[in-house]
C-alpha cells in the first residue's frame, strides 16, 4: 500500500488527541505516515487508556509518536512541547498539519432556576480553549520555523456556530471565533504556503456531544434530517483532514468545509 508520507519526516500536532474526532484523526494521519505530536488533556486515572490507543497507533502504522498530558493555553507547556518536537524533527523534520480539536468549554444556560448559569468567565474560559489557542499555536509553530513549506492548519467547528442552542452560548460564541480567526490565518499566513480551513461536521457522538444537555433529543433530530439516516462518525470527519493535507487540495483556503453527508440540507 502507498503511503502519502512514508519516508518524509513530516509530522501533525493535534491539539485535544485523547478521543473523538482528534484521536480518529491522529489515528487517519498515522496511517498515511505521517508522524505524531499529540497533545490532551486527561485526568490520571484515564491517561493508561488513551497511552493504550497510542501505542496502537504506533505499532500498526510504524510512525514516530510523541505526546504530552498538558494545558494547551498556557504558553510555557506550548514552548517545552515545540522544543521536544523541534528536537525530534532534527534538521530535515517538518510540520505538515496543525490539527486542532479541543472541546473545552462550558455548557451553561444563561438563566435557570438554580445557581449553575452561564458567566462572563465562563466565555473567556472556552473562547481561550477553544477559539484563540488556535493563533496562539499557529504562530508558535510558525515563530519556531517548523512549519513545512505548504503546512496546513485545519479546525472543527460545529452548526451551533450559527444556530441557538441551550446552554451552548459560550461554545457557540467560541466556533465563531475560531472561524473568524482560521479565515485570517488563510488570508494572513499564505504568502508563507500556509493554508487553513475549518471543518464543519455534522452531529458527531464524542464525549463532548454528550455533554451537551439534551443531546440524546438533539442525536435524534439529527438522523431525521441527514439523507442517510446516521450520525456523522470520527471517521468521517478524519477523512476530510487527510484529503485537506494531499497535494490536490492546496487551493482550498480559507473555508468552513460541511462534512454531514448532507445534514445541512433540511
Amino acid at each position: 500500500m502507498v503511503r502519502e508520507f512514508e519516508n518524509k519526516n513530516e509530522w501533525a500536532i493535534i491539539l485535544g488527541a485523547s478521543s473523538g474526532m482528534g484521536l480518529a484523526t491522529a489515528k487517519k494521519l498515522a496511517k498515511e505516515g505521517l508522524n505524531l505530536c499529540l497533545i490532551y488533556r486527561a485526568l490520571r486515572n484515564d491517561v493508561e487508556a488513551i497511552e493504550a490507543e497510542f501505542e496502537a497507533i504506533v505499532s500498526t502504522s510504524n510512525v514516530k509518536l510523541i505526546h504530552f498530558n498538558k494545558d494547551v493555553v498556557k504558553p510555557e507547556n506550548r514552548e517545552v512541547i515545540l522544543t521536544d518536537l523541534a528536537e525530534k524533527l532534527g534538521d530535515s523534520g517538518k510540520v505538515k498539519c496543525l490539527v486542532h480539536s479541543i472541546a473545552k468549554g462550558n455548557l451553561k444556560p444563561m438563566v435557570s432556576d438554580g445557581n449553575r448559569e452561564l458567566q462572563n468567565d465562563d466565555f473567556h474560559i472556552t473562547l481561550e480553549n477553544m477559539a484563540f489557542s488556535l493563533y496562539d499555536w499557529t504562530k508558535h509553530v510558525f515563530s519556531k520555523k517548523l512549519f513545512a513549506h505548504d503546512a496546513r492548519i485545519i479546525s472543527f467547528t460545529s452548526e451551533g456556530n450559527k444556530k441557538a442552542w441551550k446552554n451552548y452560548a459560550a461554545v457557540s460564541t467560541a466556533k465563531v471565533a475560531l472561524e473568524a480567526i482560521s479565515r485570517n490565518i488563510a488570508l494572513e499566513f499564505a504568502q508563507y504556503g500556509i493554508r487553513a480551513n475549518c471543518i464543519e461536521a455534522g452531529l458527531t457522538n464524542t464525549a463532548s456531544f454528550r455533554m451537551i444537555p439534551g443531546s440524546e433529543k438533539l442525536a435524534e433530530h439529527s438522523i431525521k434530517r441527514n439523507p442517510f439516516k446516521r450520525l456523522t462518525t470520527p471517521e468521517d470527519v478524519a477523512n476530510v483532514v487527510y484529503l485537506l493535507t494531499k497535494e490536490e487540495s492546496k487551493w482550498i483556503n480559507g473555508t468552513t468545509l460541511q462534512v454531514n453527508g448532507g445534514e445541512h440540507l433540511s
